[in-house]
């Protein structure tokens, strides 16, 4: 699949009501922001059956069904993450079982109003945990399902046609040797941002086995927009998850000098600073796309154009001094010298 540089994320148009909500949103709003980003040239959407516990899937299949056949982008969505109706506000918990991934297959399907998913991607590995993204724990259970018996039902769905290509998000270099050993992986999905670059030994992975990489948060959940200061972060609605997130509170300050670093290459190139941000994700080697969020077109608007920036030797060096400086993140501080997938 020939895919854009940047594909749009929806996890924030999932709306309010689920333990990891941005915030309420508006779906008319939402669905003009996938619009936009279409007419942006952005030609894939990366979703997930636990965003807004499902309706994030049904607003992408209402936003794709209005479009022009010819102009509609691949839709992405993920499986892994189990909620209980009941309970909406627990943390989703892992599962990976065999019968629950034909359910929850099934279920997108439905939801996204398609006959085939383009790209079907295991959400975590399947520890036995609940999922807590912001470090808090979960709760522990016996009945984790092991990588090669998940992997391979995976590769399975792919061979039935019910999902094009199959791909792994958040697992590590040890689990992928695992996972290709059994079924190729097409397409891997690791956090990568300037401030979190934990995952620079995947994208090396895949770029050595020839498998795409499409990254998520390259403007750390919104923090590289440049709009975002403590009291901004005590103004995000009650029930944001970011409130409680580590990157938001412990590690602001340090995370804000490293904004401070982009606001300058970002009025010298007349672009955002949240674009220049994810420019700097496309930038390494062997990342094919970068999945980037909104819940408006103004948004939308604001970092298209890192589709198109590249940055020069200089703006990467002061990035990387930024970095060393203000010691945010973890991993490399610029682009590593890798063959490109």
């Amino acid at each position: 699949m020939p895919i854009s540089r940047l594909g749009f994320g929806a996890w924030a148009v999932g709306g309010a009501g689920w333990r990891y909500t941005w915030g309420p949103t508006d779906d008319a709003e939402s669905i003009a922001a996938i619009h936009a980003a279409a007419e942006h040239g952005v030609t894939w959407i990366d979703t997930a059956a636990v965003y807004g516990l499902g309706h994030s899937e049904a607003l992408v299949g209402r936003a794709v069904a209005a479009l022009a056949e010819a102009d509609r982008p691949f839709v992405f969505t993920k499986a892994g993450l189990v909620w209980d109706d009941a309970h909406p506000d627990a943390a989703p918990s892992r599962v990976m079982r065999p019968e629950s991934l034909r359910r929850e297959v099934d279920g997108s399907l439905r939801r996204l109003g398609v006959d085939r998913i383009d790209l079907y991607q295991v959400h975590w590995p399947d520890t036995g945990e609940s999922l807590d993204w912001n470090g808090d724990g979960g709760s522990a259970s016996p009945n984790a399902t092991p990588l090669a018996e998940y992997w391979a039902e995976m590769a399975a769905l792919r061979q039935e046609g019910k999902v094009r290509a199959i791909g792994l998000s958040n697992h590590d270099v040890a689990q992928l040797d695992v996972a290709h050993a059994i079924a190729r992986i097409d397409a891997i999905q690791p956090p990568f941002s300037a401030l979190d670059r934990s995952a620079a030994s995947e994208v090396r992975w895949a770029a050595e086995h020839d498998v795409a990489v499409i990254t998520y948060s390259p403007m750390q959940s919104g923090l590289l927009t440049g709009a975002f200061s403590a009291e901004r972060v005590a103004a995000l609605s009650p029930d944001d998850w970011r409130r409680g997130n580590p990157a938001f509170t412990v590690e602001l300050e340090r995370n804000l000098r490293v904004v401070e670093a982009l606001r300058p290459i970002a009025a010298r190139r007349g672009v955002s600073i949240g674009a220049v941000a994810v420019a700097w994700v496309l930038a390494w080697p062997g990342i094919s796309g970068a999945i980037v969020g909104a819940k408006t077109p103004a948004q939308v608007a604001e970092w298209a154009p890192a589709a198109r920036l590249e940055l020069d030797s200089a703006e990467l060096a002061s990035i990387a001094a930024a970095l060393v400086g203000s010691e945010a993140g973890i991993g490399p501080v610029g682009p590593a010298a890798t063959p490109a997938v």
